[in-house]
């Protein structure tokens, strides 16, 4: 019971995360831009993370498809990581929390995830042999 508990929150703590995330990328667009910029990265990838996040959210939400909520986890993952060591590449160790914290209900939402759901992952099985 603890790990459907686990599950759901962490879920949906990742989830408000990534569409309030999204939603910023939305009605603050030059801000967003421009802290893009500082960390090296095109402003034109504004759009595409916006959908990238919103569809994320809704595969591991929806889970129509296990191998797309699967795939939407390992997106998140590498969001994140990358997201968090952007920030400590430029010395702004302070942008990096949201990330880590993000990383913390990701691996909570994915290790948990067979426990609270009808159809496991098999993924998961496979990753917890080694």
């Amino acid at each position: 019971m603890t790990a459907i508990y686990t599950y759901w929150i962490s879920t949906a703590l990742l989830s408000l995360l990534y569409l309030t995330s999204a939603i910023m990328y939305v009605t603050k667009g030059a801000w967003v831009r421009q802290i893009l910029s500082e960390l090296g990265y095109p402003a034109y990838l504004v759009p595409v993370m916006i959908a990238v996040k919103v569809l994320g959210v809704a595969a591991i939400l929806s889970r129509f498809n296990v191998a797309l909520s699967d795939l939407a986890y390992a997106g998140i993952f590498y969001h994140l990581l990358l997201s968090s060591l952007a920030h400590l590449g430029v010395r702004k160790p302070k942008g990096a929390v949201p990330a880590a914290a993000g990383l913390a209900l990701l691996v909570a939402s994915f290790v948990t995830q067979n426990a609270a759901r009808e159809n496991a992952s098999s993924y998961l099985q496979a990753s917890m042999l080694w």
